[in-house]
């Protein structure tokens, strides 16, 4: 029987999931992991340390490529 995550701890697929605007079935595309898996943890099943990272790491480089589109609109008034 898998482990259940503490009821205070934050839904780390569902924060994933609406910090990214995606469904869990396209959390589970961009990640290589199941379906099931992926809905399996959103319900409370402890999730591995390595999915968890992936998560982490969707949602930096999410946060990056959204810096990055906002320092090149800035720079188009610059460079001219």
């Amino acid at each position: 029987m898998s482990e259940k995550i503490d009821e205070k701890e934050i839904n780390l697929v569902k924060k994933t999931c609406k910090e990214l605007g995606i469904t869990q079935k396209e959390l589970a595309e961009k990640t290589g992991l199941s379906v099931s898996s992926i809905s399996k943890w959103n319900n409370g099943a402890k999730i591995p340390i390595s999915a968890e990272k992936s998560f982490d790491l969707l949602i930096e480089n999410s946060k990056l490529n959204k810096l990055e589109l906002k320092l090149m609109w800035y720079m188009q008034f610059f460079i001219r």
